[in-house]
């Protein structure tokens, strides 16, 4: 199995009035730590208020595993003071025999310094750059071109020698009819498969991410999967890779089948170079619960592949951030870097271990 995750979008929750809030499903490869006891009384918080929880600033000589880091009963002092220590010796070691695929946007700098740091520990990167358009019978266009970094991507190839950069392509402003119009026309098609090669060719890109499916209706996925067929095609035949993002396999919240179900897998299988599962985002806005719980997250790669035929190409999506839920209000937001290292700083909460879903939570007043 593969996995693919974000890094480090720069997202987080705004202030709101007073309430009691929940954060979940935090997923911090590197910042695991050891247990707490106690939950602070009026006066202790106020004393420990007045003391600046402590940052190590220096990278580390060795792996976060072997500082005993990883672990289930972690304290927010701990996260704090190693969540910028890093091993930089085995910054580019690769440990996982699957392929690995970060996201990149371009509104979070720091997501291309991750990339550049840690490229060795990725086989593919998709700065999330660019958009496909329809303006017309047989009239595309790849927008987004403006936030394509060329120094940067042959500084990260520099870095990381054999790193493919597949960046993600979205169907942005289709309509239904712009799907009825192209889907069953192999003109529109052509068409669409060449501009999209012509691009990937011209910008030096190694392949795309293509996201589409959410985008349409249940009626339409045979059409979408013969489009899906003929551009993979004329990417291969342009030695270019093809991914494709896809809902989950068990919607959240129920037992029942997703969007992309074991049908849609064992069609594309064999003609894709592999899936980006989007395992996360289950519990909604309230009540409050688990980001991407693991029994959901096993079920969903069970039903797209039961008999282990294709593991290899699913991607996995780990989530490199939370959400924060307000009790006053039926709201959830985003939380990940900075906002939730503040977050631990300014409140000290219980971090506490949720092992029916696999992740961590904690509770904290505003």
């Amino acid at each position: 199995m593969s996995r693919d995750c974000p890094l480090d979008p720069e997202v987080g929750p705004c202030c709101d009035p007073p309430s009691m809030r929940v954060l979940l499903g935090m997923l911090w490869l590197t910042l695991a730590c050891s247990s707490v006891h106690a939950t602070l009384s009026k006066s202790d918080a106020k004393k420990a208020a007045s003391k600046t929880l402590q940052e190590k600033t220096q990278v580390s000589g060795k792996p976060a595993q072997e500082r005993g880091l990883v672990v289930t009963d972690l304290r927010a002092e701990d996260v704090v003071l190693e969540h910028r220590s890093y091993c930089s010796a085995k910054a580019h070691k690769k440990h996982f025999a699957g392929d690995v695929l970060g996201y990149i946007t371009p509104w979070n700098r720091h997501g291309y310094d991750v990339a550049k740091i840690f490229g060795g520990k990725f086989t593919h990167v998709a700065p999330v750059w660019l958009q496909l358009r329809r303006h017309g019978r047989e009239m595309f266009e790849v927008t987004g071109l403006d936030d394509v970094d060329q120094g940067w991507l042959r500084a990260v190839r520099k870095q990381a020698k054999g790193l493919r950069v597949v960046p993600r392509l979205r169907f942005e402003d289709w309509t239904y009819e712009d799907f009825d119009s192209v889907l069953d026309n192999e003109d529109e098609i052509e068409e669409l498969s060449r501009t999209v090669v012509q691009v990937a060719k011209s910008q030096h890109f190694d392949g795309l991410v293509v996201e589409v499916w959410n985008q349409l209706l249940v009626q339409k996925h045979a059409g979408l999967i013969h489009l899906l067929t003929h551009m993979a095609e004329a990417l291969h035949q342009a030695r270019l890779l093809v991914f494709l993002v896809i809902p989950p396999a068990v919607a959240p919240g129920t037992n029942k089948l997703g969007m992309f179900t074991n049908t849609e897998f064992e069609q594309l299988a064999p003609v894709l170079d592999g899936f980006s599962l989007m395992t996360y985002d289950y519990s909604t806005a309230q009540p409050a619960g688990p980001n991407a719980p693991l029994p959901w997250v096993r079920a969903c790669v069970q039903v797209l592949d039961p008999k282990s035929k294709w593991r290899s190409k699913i991607l996995l999506g780990l989530n490199f951030y939370g959400m924060d839920y307000s009790a006053s209000k039926d709201a959830r937001e985003p939380i990940i870097g900075a906002r939730y290292i503040q977050t631990l700083k300014d409140h000290r909460p219980q971090v506490v271990w949720d092992s029916q879903a696999a992740e961590h939570f904690f509770e904290y007043k505003k």
